[in-house]
């Protein structure tokens, strides 16, 4: 079973059973950036720390830093997204996730909204 967890700054998490957790942004961030066209990802076993930037996100309108919601290594991340950027676009929070790291504190995600909450901070 997974856990879905959200930032302030529009990014997502989704903790699966083995403490691995998936990051992307959400499809409100999607689309307030527009077509992305540039996606640079952080490296695999790179340590990030919660609140880190970790890649670089740039659209037709913007370029914008991703922050990384909790701390942990990176495992693997989404080579998809140099050639596609536009997967984002697609499916924020399927085919177009940025990276995967292991957690280093799984207490880090208390800090983060569920998706109730996190809906109820875009009203």
């Amino acid at each position: 079973m997974s856990t879905m967890k959200y930032t302030e700054d529009h990014e997502w998490v989704r903790v699966e059973d083995d403490n691995t957790a998936t990051v992307g942004i959400t499809d409100y961030a999607q689309e307030q950036l527009g077509e992305l066209v540039f996606v640079e990802l952080p490296d695999v076993g790179s340590d990030l720390t919660k609140g880190e930037d970790v890649a670089v996100i740039e659209s037709v309108k913007a370029a914008s830093d991703l922050h990384s919601p909790v701390s942990g290594a990176v495992t693997e991340v989404n080579n998809a997204l140099n050639d596609e950027p536009g997967k984002v676009n697609e499916a924020p929070q399927g085919d177009g996730w940025f990276y995967k790291l292991k957690l280093a504190d799984p207490d880090e995600l208390d800090s983060l909204m569920d998706e109730t909450s996190y809906r109820a901070s875009l009203d």
